[in-house]
């Protein structure tokens, strides 16, 4: 039995729904019982703007190795964008 293990973010992007474009004010990540996936329990991340509504949503469920690999690619792409001079250490 797992109890749900979840954390709200306020961040600044974009995603694109059913209706297209919408600015993403909220990063809500959670390990719980998915909607939709076939596994017992998944990391649940939606990325969502509470203003515009529930269309205003773009939700991912990802194993646990999945959310891994997301994280680790992350990494190392900002790590390439950095060391190439596109980024720098502060954002």
């Amino acid at each position: 039995m797992c109890t749900m293990i979840a954390k709200q973010i306020p961040i600044d992007g974009s995603g694109k729904g059913k209706d297209g474009w919408f600015e993403v004010r909220q990063l809500n990540v959670s390990y719980d019982h998915p909607y939709h996936a076939r596994q017992e329990h998944a990391l649940n991340i939606d990325f969502v703007n509470e203003a515009e509504g529930p269309g205003a949503r773009v939700a991912v469920e990802l194993t646990p190795e999945a959310a891994r690999k997301l994280v680790q690619t992350i990494h190392e792409i900002l790590a390439q964008a950095e060391a190439g001079g596109h980024l720098t250490a502060e954002g």
